[in-house]
């Protein structure tokens, strides 16, 4: 991978940069995405933030190599602190869990001001994510599921308008788009998740009954019949 030639997953991600956009790549390694995204005329302007000092050396001898100084900043700094409000009008954060991309989201929620489009690519738990966007006025407008050297990747897009539209409590967990697509990607993701689900739930059969532990119970058989029903 380099800025010619992005992963399958970072790929993806890139393809929801609309043309002329300003980005900040939050936790941005070697700044790939930002420089690929900039030299394909996608992103006219980028910041590449990182919060620790290996990688923030790294994407800075990317961007010194590849002379795209003048267009890609990197920065170092915690999350959304790298950008000031209106300064970008789209945010990617990819490569992480869902519950810390959500952190993120939530502590620099004043940097949103001005921003247009979120591009969220977490590894685990896009339950979380969605969640997020509902609470917080985004609408999921499009969300991708691929397969990467045995890992399994969900792309999220989204935009301000009306968050509810997409949802019930089954697409919250599944992802509203990923629903109606159903590739194999998604059966093959879900039908592990159905497996590792039920044999909790076996082991949990054989522990002594407490009230956690029940309402444990009740969340995961809530989960098997969602699941189930989608693959059916």
């Amino acid at each position: 991978m380099n800025e010619n030639q992005l992963s399958k997953r970072l790929h993806c991600v890139a393809s929801y940069i609309k043309k002329g956009m300003k980005i900040a790549d939050i936790g941005s390694d070697h700044a790939y995405l930002p420089c690929y995204s900039v030299k394909q005329g996608a992103a006219s302007f980028a910041v590449a933030g990182e919060i620790a000092e290996g990688p923030f050396q790294s994407a800075k001898e990317q961007v010194e190599k590849v002379r795209l100084g003048h267009l890609i900043d990197v920065r170092k700094g915690d999350g959304l602190e790298v950008v000031q409000p209106g300064e970008v009008d789209c945010i990617v954060i990819a490569g992480m869990g869902g519950p810390l991309i959500t952190q993120i989201l939530d502590k620099g929620k004043e940097k949103l001001a001005g921003v247009s489009r979120l591009i969220l690519q977490p590894n685990i738990g896009a339950e979380h994510i969605r969640r997020w966007l509902l609470q917080n006025e985004w609408e999921l407008i499009d969300e991708q599921i691929l397969e990467e050297d045995g890992k399994i990747y969900e792309v999220l897009a989204a935009e301000r308008g009306t968050p509810y539209k997409p949802y019930n409590e089954s697409e919250l967990l599944l992802g509203p788009f990923l629903l109606k697509k159903k590739n194999a990607v998604f059966v093959k993701k879900w039908s592990s998740e159905l497996k590792g689900w039920q044999n909790i739930l076996n082991s949990m059969d054989k522990a002594k009954d407490r009230p956690e532990t029940e309402e444990k119970k009740r969340e995961l058989l809530k989960k098997i019949a969602i699941v189930e029903e989608a693959l059916s």
